[in-house]
């Protein structure tokens, strides 16, 4: 059985180096065409994607179809997809705009801002172990999957809260000492979670709406917090290989294990609206936006970065400009294993230049 591991997979930049060049400032390439090619990738179902230029739609896009094997129609131009590690972003920056407020500090110490951790000795060294540490994946805090407990990616009606997940994780040896080095781990954004939901008094879903979603008009984001909520509205279907290599329908999955670390569901409109605002410091000082774990550029010339998301059945990535002016948001439903999804990928990078700087 292949494990669910990949449902909230970590913050990549997926794309390679190139040479530190001025980028290009050309009209945006042609989004459809860049879809095109992109459904095209094996283990590509389907495809949606759009640009934007000063919160202003370039272009946009969609390749394959809604179900596999061609059936159900072309992909929605307005599909909305799971976003998954993008989510952590989103909840760093509430976290942080916490920590702007006074109402949680860096430097507190885990055991001190959720006191259930260290009193039911949840998390090892709970007492040692900061905010930012979290944040940053320099915690040592092992990620909740390894405890092997979750490896079933059909599983779509179980409901594990987010403190069972955090009690999970306690059975795996530590990654390093607290601040030692950085180790990717989703029971950071877990304990994030709940982190916020005791500051604020109210439900992360809650805060994201409040502080993100509803001034930024995401009007199509939203956290699904129990199984078996789904994706509302038009959206494409993604499929998981099963033991004898056939492709299962993954549209539903467990809620449980996303969350504060990778549950969001949004759109190519609504995700560039966050990076526009995110990149251009409208939501948090310079100081704190620091402080996020952020892919460093290198498309384009060094211009533009790549912050993904996957999972069984999806790989969602947002490509944007250094200067927050530019966005491609892009997402592709797979029939194929999370293992292989690197493919696509590179693909996904392909699609980007073309788009963002069609004249390299």
């Amino acid at each position: 059985m292949a494990t669910a591991a990949g449902v909230v997979c970590a913050v990549l930049a997926l794309g390679v180096p190139a040479p530190a060049t001025a980028a290009d400032q050309s009209e945006p390439g042609d989004v459809g065409q860049a879809m095109e090619s992109l459904a095209k990738t094996d283990g590509v179902v389907g495809a949606t994607g759009e640009s934007y230029v000063d919160g202003k739609r370039a272009g946009r896009g969609t390749a394959g179809s809604r179900l596999l094997d061609g059936k159900g129609g072309r992909v929605s131009p307005d599909s909305r997809y799971r976003i998954g590690s993008q989510t952590k972003l989103m909840t760093a920056t509430v976290l942080l705009q916490l920590v702007q407020e006074g109402k949680v500090g860096l430097d507190d110490k885990l055991a001190d801002v959720l006191p259930e951790v260290a009193q039911r000795d949840l998390v090892e060294r709970a007492d040692e172990i900061t905010v930012r540490q979290l944040i940053r994946h320099t915690s040592g805090i092992p990620d909740f999957f390894a405890s092997g407990q979750f490896n079933n990616p059909y599983d779509f009606t179980t409901y594990y809260p987010p403190i069972d997940l955090v009690k999970a994780s306690r059975q795996v040896p530590r990654t390093g000492e607290p601040g030692e080095k950085f180790t990717y781990s989703n029971t950071n954004y877990l304990l994030l979670g709940l982190i916020i939901e005791r500051a604020t008094g109210r439900s992360l879903a809650a805060e994201l709406t409040r502080r993100l979603f509803a001034p930024l008009g995401m009007t199509h984001t939203y956290l699904p917090t129990r199984p078996p909520q789904g994706i509302k509205g038009p959206h494409a279907h993604g499929y998981y290989p099963d033991d004898q290599g056939t492709p299962r329908d993954v549209d539903r999955q467990n809620a449980s294990f996303g969350g504060a670390a990778g549950g969001i569901i949004s759109t190519s409109h609504d995700l560039s609206a966050f990076y526009r605002a995110s990149d251009q410091g409208r939501l948090l000082p310079p100081d704190l936006r620091q402080v996020m774990p952020r892919p460093l550029p290198n498309l384009c010339g060094g211009t533009v970065a790549a912050t993904a998301g996957n999972g069984p059945g999806f790989l969602a990535v947002t490509f944007t400009s250094d200067d927050g002016r530019r966005q491609f948001a892009v997402s592709a439903t797979l029939k194929i294993r999370n293992e292989q999804v690197m493919t696509v990928g590179k693909a996904m990078n392909k699609a980007a230049e073309a788009v963002l700087c069609p004249g390299r």
